[in-house]
């Protein structure tokens, strides 16, 4: 497995898997086309400033993304933090790509001494993505409300401390 950086040719990629119903299931239903599109140009822009890596995670023996993994600046309780989140396609889910990838990203972070706490916010119904956190070391400190794209979703917070 490899992490790829994104780029503005990636956009497709984000798009197919933020617009899909089943994939946006667990965070409220799909996203306008045209606000995705704005959000990966921020994101562009943050990973260009340094303030985000956002990768694309290539299986093995593939030139095909099986999804994205990033790391970004965020906010939780008008504190800036470090946030992280995944989104594999369906045809790539349950073969633990999604928990190599956030070995992988953490130990590039650490390596790099970037991003001291990583959170992520799971939906506390979203099974898969809680057991990524836990297989990648991080610990629950709560049930949280979690304002995402307008909606409010019931999460677990997750941190872990990189170096």
């Amino acid at each position: 497995m490899e992490l790829r950086t994104v780029t503005e040719e990636d956009v497709a990629l984000r798009i197919s898997m933020e617009t899909d119903p089943a994939m946006m299931a667990e965070l409220g239903g799909p996203i306008s086309k045209e606000r995705i599109e704005k959000a990966y140009s921020k994101a562009l822009q943050s990973i260009a400033a340094g303030t985000c890596w956002c990768f694309k995670i290539i299986p093995d023996g593939s030139q095909t993304a099986a999804g994205t993994m990033a790391i970004w600046l965020s906010s939780w309780r008008d504190e800036p933090i470090n946030e992280m989140g995944w989104m594999i396609l369906p045809q790539f889910q349950g073969k633990g790509l999604a928990s190599q990838a956030a070995k992988q990203i953490l130990h590039m972070a650490k390596a790099q001494t970037k991003f001291q706490f990583v959170h992520a916010f799971p939906g506390i119904s979203n099974l898969p993505s809680n057991a990524i956190c836990r297989k990648a070391g991080f610990s629950k400190l709560e049930e949280c409300e979690v304002d995402y794209a307008e909606r409010i979703l019931q999460c677990n917070h997750w941190v872990i401390q990189v170096f």
